[in-house]
């Protein structure tokens, strides 16, 4: 599938949130695996699909150099009621046309395929917490706990909220070699 005609084939967008499982991802990246592939649990997607019609009203110009449709879409991030971040999917590196023509490339994509965007600058802890302790080195660093409260909310997308809870495992890969 062509970027250029990768937006025909988009049935929706909605709010994605891939709550990380860190463990597995660092042993992950020790066995030169990932992060890729690691799990297929503890990403949520809702509250309801949008149609592309319904986001005409959000459309910009796509960057220089850039193929598909972009959307002037905020994306604002809550933990426990408390701003923790915030985006614009019109900053995205890529447009889902590009996202797309890249994901087709020796892969078949079928209708019903859910394909995210990547996390949104800024959305991500690792990233707020390293960048934050590089600016400041008695950062206070935060982790997802048990008993909070995520909602992510995006711009003509709608809000989606998520009670985080503690699993029964660690998800360690190389616990289970001992």
């Amino acid at each position: 599938i062509k970027a250029a005609e990768a937006d025909e084939y988009i049935a929706g967008y909605m709010v994605m949130n891939d709550m990380s499982a860190r463990t597995l991802q660092m042993e992950e990246m020790l066995l030169n695996l990932g992060p890729a592939k690691g799990k297929d649990f503890s990403t949520v997607i809702g509250p309801w699909l949008v149609t592309p019609d319904e986001l005409e009203k959000y459309k910009v110009p796509a960057k220089e150099g850039h193929i598909g449709n972009a959307y002037d879409l905020k994306m604002t991030c809550r933990v426990n009621g408390i701003e923790v971040s915030q985006g614009n999917a019109a900053d995205m590196d890529w447009t889902f046309a590009e996202i797309i023509e890249r994901c087709a490339y020796g892969v078949d994509i079928l209708p019903g395929d859910v394909i995210g965007s990547g996390t949104v600058g800024t959305g991500c802890f690792l990233e707020l917490n390293g960048t934050g302790l590089l600016n400041d080195p008695n950062y206070k660093t935060q982790w997802l706990q048990p008993g909070d409260v995520v909602e992510m909310e995006i711009t003509g997308l709608g809000a989606l909220t998520n009670n985080i809870t503690k699993a029964d495992t660690d998800f360690s890969i190389l616990a289970l070699k001992k």
